[in-house]
């Protein structure tokens, strides 16, 4: 069950958001790219200093889940998000907005074992961390997902708001 704060925010970024950017279609093992800069960022410099989100992926109970769930910054923050999976099975950690995440999950249901080379996201095996360093460049309520077949509907979803 995904937590009514989560739902809440995700229904007004999907009401404020005006630009989805679309994954192309993909084949299996088919990897793709967004390397410019979009409604929810850019790439941040891993060379610049940046302010620590920690994230942890898992499942608990039969759901799946990101700890934290909301993450709070200012337009223009640098965020290196260190991202730790405790789960037992892959989790992913994509950056995006509503629609877009929404649009990718569709195109991963068809295509489950699609690569990412995607600075906005990352893939980990169990008991693995990895890391992304994004920065927020608008304000907005974006959001961050696992799109894994099942995972997003199994609670594996978390918001962003950039002030």
């Amino acid at each position: 069950m995904i937590p009514k704060r989560v739902l809440a925010a995700i229904a007004v970024a999907g009401l404020m958001s005006t630009t989805a950017i679309a994954a192309p279609g993909h084949k299996p093992g088919e990897g793709h790219n967004h390397a410019d800069e979009t409604e929810y960022g850019k790439p941040g410099d891993p060379k610049k200093p940046a302010r620590i989100v920690q994230v942890v992926m898992r499942e608990s109970d039969g759901k799946m889940m990101f700890l934290p769930d909301l993450v709070k910054v200012r337009k223009g923050d640098q965020i290196r998000f260190q991202l730790r999976n405790n789960g037992e099975i892959d989790h992913e950690f994509v950056i995006g907005t509503v629609d877009e995440n929404q649009k990718h999950m569709k195109a991963m249901e068809k295509n489950p074992d699609m690569e990412h080379d995607d600075p906005n996201s990352k893939r980990l095996k169990p008991k693995t961390k990895g890391e992304i360093v994004w920065q927020f460049t608008e304000a907005g309520t974006f959001e961050f997902a696992c799109l894994i077949p099942g995972h997003y509907q199994s609670g594996m979803v978390g918001v962003i708001v950039v002030e």
